[in-house]
């Protein structure tokens, strides 16, 4: 792919997202970097005055994507719902051996493309690489790192999220409710949805967190995490591509005097929601209310903050706990952080990345190399030992 015209096409550039992307490449690209956006609409990508390239086609048009997929050595795609707009360029990617990286957590949607290219990309030697946002990067390198600090036995982790701020945007509205309106919702129940074959789950802590409770493990309430679905299908994948099983479970954690009536009143908003996803009308207000496009101010998504702790044992009993930590709004800031990273990791570190193709995980796509590119990048990332 060395003598493709650009190194990176991100794609979906005119969204939220996809112009906090453009903003993290003029400020982090390395000199010499090629790299270029692409949309469906001329005027709106020349109102972002990125100065690079612009390339104009809609992904309906299998001719113009594979005539832009050709052109770059990596994919990057910020459009969303990702099964509609995406799909086309994944499919293009293989044929054309160009990697391909999204922040995509629709897990049905990458089960989909699991069964369709999985196969075709390891035979391709191409890297199609999903969940690299904040969903999930953070929740699966912690996993890897803790994984590996407990000489690759780790067997059951459990992690807690902290928020500080921070909030959903109109592309993210929109893919939650695209698996609503499809009913990929019912089959994102099974958390081992990602690992084809699997037996199914049977034991109480490989199912999803449900309401609110206090936890020894953390001495703190919590309640079912926003990223769960997302997180724990990946971090099963990443295990069963590293041929290992681990069992995951994932809570957002309230700690403090006054946590369980935070706790209550957290479960009880994300309640509220699913239940407007599950109506077709209020579905529909929600979408007016927050459209793709929109999100949450640069003064909000600079305020937020994010902790997770992951904490992990060997079936032995050897213990360890992983700590990332970062400033930023979870959804947007570092979302993009990870994505972007990931996407200049697939050029600049192709040589000390594992040597895996496929659809990956981030971790099973970069590991090392993330974390490092991350740790640079301002995330504070920490693995120690337990007694």
């Amino acid at each position: 792919m060395s003598d493709r015209e650009f190194d990176v096409l991100l794609y979906g550039a005119t969204g939220f997202t996809g112009r906090l992307a453009v903003a993290y490449f003029a400020r982090h690209a390395p000199a010499g970097f090629r790299w270029a956006i692409a949309g469906r609409d001329l005027t709106k990508l020349k109102s972002i005055e990125a100065n690079v390239p612009i390339l104009v086609f809609d992904s309906s048009s299998q001719a113009g994507v594979d005539a832009a997929v050709a052109r770059t050595r990596v994919l990057l795609s910020t459009a969303g719902p990702f099964r509609e707009y995406s799909d086309a360029l994944v499919d293009a990617c293989v044929r054309l051996r160009t990697h391909y990286i999204d922040i995509s957590g629709e897990s049905v949607r990458i089960r989909d493309l699991i069964d369709r290219y999985h196969q075709r990309a390891v035979e391709a030697q191409v890297r199609i690489v999903t969940l690299c946002g904040f969903s999930s990067v953070p929740a699966d390198l912690a996993v890897y790192l803790l994984n590996k600090s407990l000489a690759g036995r780790l067997a059951e982790a459990k992690g807690f999220f902290q928020m500080g701020g921070g909030s959903f945007n109109g592309g993210t509205i929109s893919s939650m409710a695209n698996a609503h309106a499809t009913g990929d919702v019912e089959r994102e129940r099974d958390p081992f949805l990602l690992v084809p074959g699997h037996r199914g789950a049977t034991e109480r802590i490989e199912h999803d967190a449900k309401g609110v409770r206090y936890d020894r493990t953390i001495r703190a309430w919590t309640a079912p995490s926003t990223m769960a679905t997302s997180d724990i299908r990946a971090i099963h994948r990443s295990a069963a591509l590293g041929g290992n099983r681990v069992i995951y479970q994932e809570s957002m954690v309230f700690p403090g005097l006054g946590g369980m009536v935070r706790a209550i009143g957290f479960a009880a908003v994300i309640g509220a929601l699913d239940a407007m996803m599950r109506n077709g009308v209020t579905r529909n207000l929600l979408q007016k209310l927050i459209p793709p496009g929109s999100g949450p101010s640069e003064k909000a998504m600079d305020a937020a903050w994010f902790e997770l702790r992951v904490y992990g044992s060997t079936k032995e009993g050897a213990k360890a706990e992983a700590v990332i930590r970062g400033n930023g709004d979870a959804s947007n800031r570092i979302t993009v952080k990870c994505v972007c990273e990931g996407a200049l990791a697939m050029v600049l570190d192709e040589a000390g990345s594992p040597t895996a193709y496929g659809i990956l995980t981030p971790s099973a796509a970069f590991g090392d190399v993330l974390v490092q590119r991350l740790v640079v990048a301002g995330l504070e990332i920490r693995v120690m030992g337990l007694p």
